[in-house]
């Protein structure tokens, strides 16, 4: 098996290509709503929910067989009919164009693989088995789930408050990633998770000073 390099794509907007109808093809158009991408699914039969989801203009629909065409002009592809031989085509027609394909239950057809994903807010935790066992994925998932709850949306939000105030306060890269570093480990993560907005400031604060002062006093000392 290949090396995957692991990165987080930008979907909004970019056409992604989904070839297929049925359970498999729902999954996939679900994770690119989440991204909001320009999704257009190709399949002759359909589910309810893709119907009802064209129907709203959430995604674009083309109820026949795929067609090269239909390959060249999407940024991702998603072959999940329930036909190997039609999803092995079809990642063999976009490979060959230079495209992104990935097929489902199919790794050594792919080209870029889709992880098992945990999601709290802005923060994303990714798991890949490299096509080896999805199940193991879904069980690691499953545990992280378990201990990464939405207590840490709230402490990325904080940190993300934190990194603004210190783009205006701190203007050496370095002073900045030495309190970011801090920051992880401090009480910030304590107040955000209570949802104490003032105690979250005055934390932020209180890091600010400390790093601005130990400049401050670095200087004196020079």
């Amino acid at each position: 098996m290949p090396t995957y390099y692991p990165m987080m794509v930008d979907l909004a907007g970019r056409r992604c290509l989904v070839v297929g109808g049925g359970r498999v093809a729902e999954r996939k158009i679900a994770l690119l709503l989440d991204c909001g991408a320009d999704i257009e699914v190709v399949s002759p039969t359909i589910t309810q929910k893709i119907d009802e989801l064209a129907a709203r203009r959430a995604i674009r629909l083309a109820r026949r067989p795929v067609v090269p065409a239909d390959l060249t002009r999407a940024f991702l592809v998603f072959a999940a009919t329930d036909d190997a031989q039609v999803n092995r085509t079809v990642a063999e027609e976009v490979r060959g164009v230079g495209g992104l394909v990935n097929v489902a239950d199919a790794p050594e057809a792919c080209n870029f693989l889709v992880p098992s994903v945990v999601r709290r807010g802005d923060l994303t935790i990714a798991i890949s088995t490299a096509g080896g066992s999805p199940a193991l994925a879904k069980r690691l998932r499953q545990r992280l789930e378990a201990t990464i709850g939405p207590e840490y949306e709230a402490f990325l939000g904080a940190l993300r408050q934190l990194r603004a105030q210190a783009r205006r306060a701190v203007p050496d890269p370095a002073e900045r990633q030495a309190l970011y570093r801090r920051a992880v480990d401090s009480d910030l993560f304590e107040h955000a998770a209570r949802g104490d907005q003032a105690a979250v400031a005055a934390s932020i604060a209180d890091l600010l000073q400390r790093t601005v002062g130990a400049r401050a006093e670095a200087r004196e000392a020079g």
